[in-house]
């Protein structure tokens, strides 16, 4: 990877929906090796896909917690908690950890009532789930708007 793949990384980091033409001007290429660069980046899997960033308070999702969770250390009970967070589209990241807490949830839902419900009739009742605590998010200090692209110390390109 050189200068000009990291350069294509950041412009389409920053918007996703640049055409080939504007992103190939902004960094300095005509449109046809560009987009060969782009289509390169996805087959090595550097550009994973695309994707709106949606405001939750647009999507009745306003009320956001970082959860960290207790789960068995037992293979059987991490894989079938692992496989329930598939299936509850209110928790929107999860992130299993070395130490403790074992993991770690970000759930965005309509308010503090139905992050109750989901709490009660959900979170708490998962298998190997031995402890669940909240933090509420109270302010967003900095937006994810994707990785730096410079250039890593000891790795070649």
């Amino acid at each position: 990877m050189d200068e000009i793949d990291r350069q294509i990384l950041r412009e389409l980091q920053q918007d996703g929906r640049l055409s080939n033409q504007e992103l190939a001007q902004r960094v300095g290429l005509t449109a046809s090796p560009c987009m060969r660069r782009v289509r390169q980046l996805e087959q090595d899997g550097v550009i994973e896909g695309y994707r709106a960033v949606v405001n939750p308070e647009a999507v009745g999702r306003g009320f956001e917690v970082l959860v960290s969770v207790e789960v068995r250390r037992e293979r059987e009970a991490v894989e079938a908690f692992e496989e329930a967070l598939q299936d509850i589209p209110d928790v929107v990241e999860a992130y299993r950890l070395f130490g403790s807490p074992g993991c770690l949830l970000r759930i965005a839902v309509a308010d503090l009532q139905a992050y109750e419900r989901l709490w009660i009739e959900r979170l708490t009742s998962l298998t190997g789930v031995t402890e669940v605590n909240s933090q509420i998010i109270m302010k967003r200090i900095k937006e994810p708007r994707g990785l730096p692209v410079g250039r890593t110390p000891g790795r070649p390109g």
